[in-house]
């Protein structure tokens, strides 16, 4: 549920923009629903972020603003109960601020970017405040709200006014853009250093934090990133390709054109997304209905390569992904449950050709004893998705002598008898060590406090020290490395070290090799794009 304000101690800091007034909770001093670009409405609608025009007086800053339109169910999914609640609005490019003082202090910046499939999630989340890494790490924490859906990822084909740039598309993009040079020039003012900033996200968040390290105009902005669980593998459309998702999305809204689209309330918009995911749907494939475009002029390239390139060679790189992200999405689908070997085989060969999938089925069975065939598509797709694209990277950025760190979340839930496994988010509670933020998903089950003595289980809470710890360490100096873990070394061609986050905490060799061998490129030609039917 979004906060709302109940304090009595309150801070003041002022802005170019203007006078903002927080709240002090629990010892840290909170803004929150800071506008950082003008509201994206009417004509702006699929436009790059505009500066926004500041405000006169005293602006509360005390109350969560509303969230980005988004589909929203009452009582939420079964694995997360939900990734986003009223309030929504178009109205709702604004960021959260969380500091233990707003001083002169020049603190590490930690911008967080939510996830949610490119279609959910808000930075005002429970579960992403930033209260924790500011108390614990003595940091200054970012949390924003961007365009999702049709809003932040419809792809135009509108052209600027001449000499006008950034008219391509991913407004999405332009909203994080914007918001980046808002730390840049406000957050000394909260006590934060703007040349020791980091972006971590997770999943659609994690590609939107390659995409910025990668992006020329960020150059100086960004010093560290943190990738959890990014979904590289999705091969993502070039403009002419996604025209045909745009023209099918404007028969869903009952639109002829941008403009009459334009003047559709947002509601309608969101709704119309519905009949998109089921257009693009495919069997087997983690449903994607809007995605980043790489339009040349925006987006320029995948963002995974743009991690490769350029300025963004040099950035401190954290990456890694969940050892079941895939169950997240199918395994508790009946329909996947009952998938057979056959349907799973042929899944297979659009991967890795008819001739091979066989003897790849064979490979996952072996390493899963006991498997279903869910249980090997589940394996594959987080291969493909996830893992190996990420591995790749790993391997690419050490090779040109830009290691990384590399790390695999293993813990699995108790929760669903053990069907989700260590399954795609199940990290983020451990990352932010704020359970009682979390009280409401059901992934969690089976990890909530004990009732006995009121303890948390060892297992959990060291665990999420551990984690919260190493993330914290690496925002402030670029390396994870803490007392309470074991040695991490970065992820380099010959030893492939990769930190295993389990019930023990162990630092392996070539966690990833089975993986990173089967999907070896002369074997594989992955299409994980769903594309319309």
């Amino acid at each position: 549920m979004p906060h709302s304000p109940g304090q009595d101690q309150t801070t003041v800091v002022d802005l170019p923009a203007g006078r903002l007034r927080g709240a002090i909770e629990r010892g840290v001093a909170v803004f929150r629903a800071v506008p950082y670009a003008a509201p994206p409405v009417g004509d702006l609608r699929w436009r790059p972020a505009r500066p926004h025009a500041g405000w006169s007086g005293t602006r509360d800053a005390t109350a969560d603003g509303p969230s980005a339109p988004q589909m929203y169910v009452e009582g939420g999914d079964p694995v997360l109960g939900g990734h986003g609640s009223p309030p929504f609005d178009e109205d709702c490019l604004t960021l959260n601020v969380w500091t233990p003082a707003a001083d002169g202090a020049r603190r590490p910046v930690l911008v967080w970017i939510h996830g949610g499939g490119f279609v959910s999630g808000s930075g005002s989340l429970p579960g992403y405040s930033g209260e924790t890494f500011a108390r614990d790490g003595d940091l200054v924490v970012v949390s924003i709200n961007y365009r999702i859906g049709p809003l932040g990822y419809l792809y135009t084909g509108e052209k600027g006014e001449e000499g006008e740039e950034g008219e391509g598309g991913n407004p999405w993009l332009s909203d994080q853009l914007a918001a980046l040079r808002w730390v840049k020039e406000n957050i000394a003012s909260f006590g934060g250093d703007p040349d020791l900033v980091t972006v971590a996200g997770q999943s659609g968040g994690a590609v939107s934090t390659a995409a910025l390290a990668g992006h020329p105009e960020t150059q100086g902005l960004i010093r560290r990133v943190i990738l959890q669980s990014p979904p590289f593998g999705l091969d993502l459309p070039a403009p002419e390709a996604y025209l045909e998702r745009t023209a099918a999305y404007l028969e869903l809204a009952g639109a002829k054109d941008l403009a009459e689209l334009r003047t559709l309330p947002w509601q309608e918009l969101i709704g119309a997304a519905g009949g998109l995911f089921a257009r693009t749907m495919r069997w087997g494939y983690w449903p994607t209905p809007f995605l980043p475009v790489v339009d040349g002029v925006t987006l320029r390239t995948h963002p995974a390569q743009a991690l490769l390139d350029g300025a963004a060679a040099g950035i401190d790189v954290m990456i890694g992904w969940t050892r079941e992200e895939a169950n997240f999405g199918f395994a508790l689908d009946e329909g996947y449950a009952a998938a057979t070997r056959e349907q799973v085989t042929d899944r297979i060969a659009e991967t890795f050709g008819s001739e091979a999938a066989a003897e790849v089925y064979a490979a996952y069975e072996r390493a899963r004893p006991g498997a279903r065939p869910a249980d090997v598509l589940m394996d594959l797709i987080t291969d493909e998705l996830f893992r190996v694209p990420a591995v790749r990277l790993a391997e690419a950025r050490a090779a040109a002598g830009n290691p990384v760190w590399a790390y695999q979340f293993d813990l699995p839930t108790p929760a669903y008898d053990g069907w989700l496994g260590a399954a795609h988010c199940l990290e983020l509670p451990f990352v932010f060590d704020n359970f009682d933020q979390w009280a409401h998903a059901p992934f969690l089950a089976g990890l909530a406090p004990a009732v006995r003595d009121g303890l948390a289980p060892a297992v959990r809470d060291g665990l999420a020290y551990a984690m919260h710890r190493a993330w914290i360490s690496f925002v402030r100096t670029g390396d994870p490395n803490h007392p309470d873990l074991p040695h991490w070394q970065p992820y380099d061609t010959d030893r492939r070290t990769t930190m295993r986050f389990d019930s023990v905490v162990t630092a392996l060799d070539d966690l990833a090799g089975a993986s990173r061998l089967l999907h070896g490129p002369a074997r594989t030609s992955a299409h994980t794009t769903a594309p319309l039917t």
